[in-house]
């Protein structure tokens, strides 16, 4: 008698789990296919909502450019660089820059 209760509990909680599983899938499915308005979109080239001041040019006009530009140097040109900043900024006396 008491196996048949142990089987008869299980069941049922298995019944629960299954139903809350369908549940929560139905659930899941109706909110992926939900459109929030209140997510900024894009709409020819203009923002419905306030756009992240990076992605704006001085104007206030949305920038339809990559942001990051990245090209190859050589050591030399970059060593080259480095030592035009160093020698133009506020701090270095006028000896450092004679030596060179």
């Amino acid at each position: 008698m008491l196996h048949l209760l142990y089987i008869l509990a299980f069941t049922t909680l298995a019944i629960v789990a299954v139903a809350n599983l369908i549940r929560s899938l139905i659930t899941l499915s109706a909110d992926s296919q939900r459109s929030f308005s209140q997510m900024p979109r894009s709409t020819g080239g203009r923002f419905r909502g306030i756009p992240h001041p990076e992605l704006l040019d001085e104007a206030g006009n949305f920038v339809n450019e990559p942001l990051l530009v990245m090209k190859s140097m050589t050591v030399e040109d970059a060593r080259q660089q480095l030592d035009a900043l160093y020698k133009s900024s506020p701090g270095t006396t006028n000896e450092v820059r004679e030596e060179d």
